[in-house]
């Protein structure tokens, strides 16, 4: 029973990490897509929130379960789909630490902007662009994850 209860807790938080991860960027790409800078005030205010209530506590509980549950198993740690997992999660988490200082300062740069009413600097684009070039490879990690967790394929 223990063992049942981990594994919900482990998926629960993998579920609310990788969903408010795909929801967020969602939100934040057409926010800024569409150029619309009170909306994208708003958006970067409501990802930065989610990004910290969400992500912050599940990138704790997704290690915490995954080795208790590694324990309740009886894995060996050296298994390569457990170390390929860790390899990726942890590069997924370097990506993910950047990536929440950049939409804070996405959100007081166009928080600024929406107030005064003048267009986004040039900063905002700068840090947007990083935003992309650390996502993406922390989605694909995830997404790895994923697969290891599932598959458990070696």
């Amino acid at each position: 029973m223990e063992y049942l209860i981990v594994k919900w807790l482990h998926i629960l938080s993998s579920t609310f990490l990788f969903g408010t991860g795909i929801g967020s960027a969602w939100y934040l790409l057409f926010a800024v897509i569409s150029r619309n800078v009170a909306a994208i005030a708003v958006v970067t205010r409501i990802v930065v929130i989610a990004d910290w209530l969400f992500t912050g506590t599940t990138m704790i509980a997704q290690p915490a379960t995954g080795f208790y549950l590694i324990h309740l198993a009886g894995y060996p740690m050296h298994s390569a789909w457990i170390m390929y997992s860790i390899a990726l999660f942890v590069l997924a988490a370097l990506c993910w630490f950047p990536v929440v200082w950049l939409q804070m300062r996405l959100r007081d740069l166009s928080a600024a902007a929406a107030s005064a009413g003048t267009p986004l600097p040039a900063a905002f684009w700068r840090y947007f662009k990083w935003w992309i070039v650390l996502g993406v490879p922390a989605f694909f990690a995830f997404l790895g994850v994923f697969y290891l967790m599932v598959a458990k394929p070696m």
